[in-house]
């Protein structure tokens, strides 16, 4: 079950990756969770429900022309994946972003039902139970 919830994860970043917003909805859950309360950036906040991701998802890609995600690994951890990552940007007026970051995918009757970001992979694996 574990390495296909991580080929769910790894789809959902390619399909990020894309700006394919179709593919996004394909692989989440209707009423997934999207915790972005631990972000220092404009859209910390909770987003409950796909509408709701999507209008997060709009607003961020409006704003950086460039967005590339470096995923360091995948953390398998019961329903969850923790992906430790690197998140470099770019917004209209050519000022580069970059940020370290984990976030952990959970997933429920094969569809990604969560994702919360941490600011750190340690607070990500204690979230989910394990140890760094």
């Amino acid at each position: 079950m574990s390495l296909q919830n991580v080929d769910l994860v790894e789809q959902s970043i390619d399909a990020y990756h894309r700006r394919d917003v179709e593919a996004m909805r394909a692989l989440n859950h209707p009423d997934m969770q999207l915790d972005w309360s631990a972000s220092r950036g404009f859209q910390a906040g909770v987003y409950r429900g796909f509408d709701e991701a999507l209008r997060f998802y709009r607003e961020y890609f409006a704003v950086f022309d460039e967005i590339t995600f470096e995923s360091l690994s995948f953390i398998e951890a019961g329903d969850s994946v923790v992906v430790p990552n690197v998140a470099r940007q770019r917004g209209r007026d050519g000022i580069e972003v970059t940020a370290r970051s984990a976030l952990v995918f959970t997933v429920r009757d094969h569809k990604i039902a969560r994702i919360c970001l941490y600011q750190e992979t340690a607070q990500a694996l204690k979230a989910v139970e394990l140890a760094e």
